[in-house]
């Protein structure tokens, strides 16, 4: 893995994306994106993230943060770990869920290749975090999170996408505590 891919300024603001196992799109339903959510929130509170931006997509989740206790690697590993146990067991309790047979399956499709896994893989392994080291760089990162849904067609403007902080930088309140870059 490339140097640039890791965390080395453990102080520092980083830009993370990550995805689900073959890109599969699980966030199509409240119950889904809404476990994300309390983690997040839980991370907030008790591991110390401080989160600038986020957006969760069908598969996939941008995220800019910074870790409070300069263990940015920790945070989102604990993260990552705990909402890939979590989301698994939601899925496979959910009576609802058409496609619940298909989506474990394929998570232990991923798992067999993958020597790190046990029974099941949810998360793809990489985050690539980018340092944001610069004002440019973090408003490029911003305007790009906050664009995602945009870009997909799933709404007009990045502010009408629920599960995104762009309503925060638009004066409104959104799902999660953020701070900004520029208080």
């Amino acid at each position: 893995m490339s140097r640039k891919y890791k965390f080395l300024n453990k102080e520092g603001i980083y830009f993370v994306s990550f995805a689900t196992v073959y890109w599969i799109d699980v966030f199509i339903r409240e119950i889904y994106f809404r476990e994300v959510i309390e983690s997040l929130k839980y991370c907030q509170k008790e591991k110390g993230m401080e989160i600038f931006a986020y957006c969760i997509m069908t598969n996939h989740i941008h995220l800019i943060f910074r870790a409070k206790e300069h263990n940015p690697g920790d945070v989102l590993k604990s993260f990552k770990q705990f909402t890939s146990n979590k989301l698994q067991s939601v899925i496979s309790e959910n009576v609802k869920e058409s496609r619940r047979n298909w989506l474990l399956w394929i998570m232990e499709k991923a798992a067999s290749k993958n020597s790190n896994a046990k029974k099941r893989q949810f998360w793809q392994q990489h985050n690539h975090p980018i340092e944001l080291w610069s004002p440019a760089v973090m408003n490029q990162k911003l305007e790009y999170t906050h664009n995602n849904p945009v870009k997909a067609g799933f709404v007009r403007e990045p502010q009408d996408w629920k599960y995104s902080s762009a309503i925060d930088y638009c004066g409104g309140k959104g799902l999660l505590d953020i701070s900004f870059f520029f208080e």
